[in-house]
Formats: structure tokens, sequence, C-alpha cells
């Protein structure tokens, strides 16, 4: 899955905490999430970075809606936003049972248009990534918001910190993160599971499918052979379908999020602490839009 003569190339290398990585085929360009600097980047093949949002409410995790839209997680305002082709910004979820959300983190979504994220409390833990407040909701869950009735359900509720998730190439099957290790060392650091029930509404299961060696797992995507490439402390973990750990490409920064992009979609882009770096790779990835 490697390319023995590609490079691992540092592409920007001035932020304070990288993440929310996605790729923007259509306009050529890659958006990512500098969380305590509160701005959105603009990455073009040409080299130069720009500032596509400031301030970004803390935003977080990233993602297209089947329209093409940014979808944001937003740790300022404890919500879920959608930027409109004008440049406005929709809300789409901010509270849950009449209580604010802890602090979105992770977004993707489903070819029905259905909205999933994660809703830890690393935003609210002080003032650093977002606004330090307690906690209203009883329990860190995996939501589904259905954008066309504003429908918000609770699919997953025993999680310790849910982060990164996504689907498997043919959505049958959803994983998500559980990056509780952050808390103490006796706390999860994997990714668990869960089989999509055919009408997309509901998931059932959640064993643990793979955990990582180094640091705690973040965000991560899939390649079209079904392969899962999660961050860690030392790089990338790429792991099989059935698990097993493939191999690693180091990074030298502790890694938070990945995605693949390129006009063919083969080159991985990786946000890690400071800095954004891209790598191509054999393989290209699951993306829609």
């Amino acid at each position: 899955m490697i390319v023995p003569t590609a490079d691992l190339d540092e592409l920007y290398s001035d932020c304070r905490w990288a993440e929310g990585p996605v790729w923007f085929n259509d306009h050529g360009c890659l958006l990512w999430s500098d969380i305590p600097n509160q701005r959105i980047l603009r990455w073009v093949p040409e080299g130069s970075v720009s500032v596509f949002r400031s301030p970004s409410n803390f935003a977080n995790g990233n993602s297209r809606d089947r329209q093409g839209r940014l979808i944001t997680c937003e740790h300022g305002g404890r919500r879920v936003t959608r930027t409109e082709v004008d440049g406005s910004i929709t809300v789409l979820a901010d509270s849950f049972n009449g209580k604010k959300l802890n602090s979105p983190n992770d977004v993707i979504v489903r070819s029905d248009g259905t909205i999933w994220f994660t809703d830890p409390t690393y935003g609210i833990l002080a003032d650093y990534e977002g606004y330090k407040a307690e906690p209203e909701q009883p329990t860190r869950n995996v939501y589904r918001l259905d954008p066309s009735n504003g429908e918000l359900t609770a699919v997953i509720t025993d999680f310790y910190q849910p982060n990164g998730l996504a689907f498997s190439p043919d959505e049958t099957k959803l994983y998500v993160a559980d990056s509780a290790y952050s808390h103490s060392d006796d706390l999860p650091r994997h990714i668990r599971v869960f089989d999509v029930a055919e009408d997309g509404r509901s998931v059932s299961g959640g064993e643990v499918f793979c955990a990582v060696d180094s640091g705690l797992p973040d965000g991560f995507r899939f390649d079209t052979d079904g392969n899962l490439w999660t961050s860690a402390a030392d790089g990338v973990h790429c792991f099989s379908p059935e698990g097993e750990l493939l191999g690693k490409i180091k990074v030298p920064q502790v890694v938070a999020n990945v995605t693949f992009g390129g006009p063919r979609r083969n080159r991985l882009f990786i946000t890690a602490t400071k800095s954004l770096y891209a790598i191509y790779l054999t393989v290209t990835g699951v993306q829609t839009p």
C-alpha cells in the first residue's frame, strides 16, 4: 500500500492542534481545523494556505453532506452546523432532550443523507479548545441526525469518550473510536464495530475491532479495500478488514485525524499536532461526494 519513493510531506506547520481534515475535489482544496487558534484553514495543491473561517467557534471535525456542503462540529457552540452555498451557517443540532450537547467532535454523512456524530466532553474540559462547562448530558453519545426533519437520536450511549467514526465502504458497519485513554491509562483506546440495521436507523453489536499500541485512536478513514487508517501517537496505523495491524506510517508528531484526497483519492492527508502532512499511497479512499 506504500509507494516506496513517496515521502511524508509536511504541508503546513503553524497550528496549535490540527484536526478535522476534509477534501473538496470540486474545489481542489483541503480544509482542516486548528482548534485552539479558532480557525479553519484551506490548503491548495500549489502549496498556499489561507484562512477559510475565523473565528471558527472552536471547530473540530468536518465532513461533507451529499450536496457537497461543509458539515462541522463546533466545540464553542456545542453544536453541529452546515455551511450553505452562500456561506451562511445553519445550526443542525445543539441540544438533546432539552439540554445542551457536550462538545460535538467528529462527524460523517451516510448515503441516505443522515448525519452521525460523536459527543465527548473534550471541548468543555477547559478553555483551550472551547469554553469550560459542566456536561449537561448524562452520557457521551453517538448521535444520528435526520436533517430532513430534524430528528436527533442517541444511537449509542455506552462510550467513555466517543471520538472518530466512519462507515465501512458498504455502510453495513459503523466503527467508533473510544479515546478515554486520554483521561487514564486503564480506560479504552480502541475502535469498536457495530452492525447497521437495514433501515439505517439503529445499530447493534459493539465489540472491539482493534486497539492502538501507541497513544489513542482519534480520527480514521477507510480505503476502498476496507482497510482502516487511524490516528495514533506515533503515526497512522493501518488495520485490515479483520482487525489485523498491517503496518504504520511513522509521523514525528501525535496524529489527530486523517482523510483521503487528491484528484484520485490516493493521497492520505494527516493532521498531527502543529502540522498538516500528506503521503501518496497505492490505495484509494472511500469518499462521497
